[in-house]
């Protein structure tokens, strides 16, 4: 087997700025104080997504540079903070969109999400990514058991392709958000109340919108849309200041 070159192996000054090409393995390990999830068969994956394309030696061994670990961290952002699907990103990053987190080379501590970001996180016209159960484990670090509670409640919804069962991008997401709330002991069952207010959220915007967006008129209906990313956006932005002032008040403060 061929070996890896020595400038491949060294440490970099810094492990938040790599100078020099790194291994898959060093990679993840600059990553893993970030992204507690983040795997070596995840950035493969990425890979096989067509996000990610470092070069290689005539080994076959993956070196990444500079750029590639921060249009990885980037991309790992963006999954985690803004729950965009892996479509989504491939194409502001394919179009030189920073997506609202300084691009993908500037400065980590300057990425900030912006309005629009938000905005996208929730974009309901896209095409879906789908998951096999063992990679929604993978990715999440959940148990079985986790995700089948979640199944029972209504609040991961499967779907059957193929005569496979699979999941979106927005299931992973769920899965992992419900897995971060059971280390504190937040089960399947308490996490009820958030589905209950989705729905009558979803309700509400169906009452204002539903016509539009049922409409064969494709201009109207792509205003709908709009409309309806817009209007999800403020009252997610609503329900997070009614938590915060309940939370200062529960703070004392």
């Amino acid at each position: 087997m061929a070996s890896v070159p020595d400038s491949a192996r060294r440490t970099p000054d810094s492990a938040s700025r790599p100078r020099k090409a790194l291994t898959i393995g060093a990679v993840c390990k600059i990553l893993q104080s970030e992204f507690d999830d983040v795997s070596i068969s995840k950035i493969r994956y990425l890979e096989d997504q067509k996000l990610l394309n470092p070069r290689r030696t005539s080994g076959g061994y993956r070196l990444y540079s500079q750029s590639d670990v921060e249009r990885l961290r980037t991309i790992l952002r963006l999954q985690r903070d803004e729950f965009l699907p892996l479509r989504v990103i491939r194409q502001e990053l394919a179009a030189g969109n920073d997506m609202g987190f300084g691009g993908i080379g500037g400065d980590a501590g300057e990425r900030k999400a912006t309005p629009g970001a938000v905005r996208r996180a929730i974009l309901v016209d896209t095409s879906r990514t789908y998951l096999s159960l063992e990679e929604i484990l993978e990715e999440t670090g959940a148990r079985e058991e986790l995700v089948s509670e979640l199944e029972g409640f209504g609040i991961v919804q499967p779907e059957k392709r193929e005569g496979k069962i699979v999941y979106d991008e927005t299931d992973r997401e769920i899965v992992r958000a419900a897995n971060e709330l059971s280390r504190v002991g937040v089960g399947a069952r308490n996490l009820r109340i958030f589905r209950s207010s989705a729905d009558r959220e979803s309700q509400l915007l169906e009452a204002l919108l539903g016509p539009s967006l049922r409409s064969r008129n494709p201009e109207r209906r792509k205003e709908a849309l709009q409309s309806l990313e817009s209007l999800a956006a403020t009252v997610s932005h609503l329900k997070h200041l009614l938590l915060v002032r309940d939370l200062r008040r529960l703070a004392g403060d």
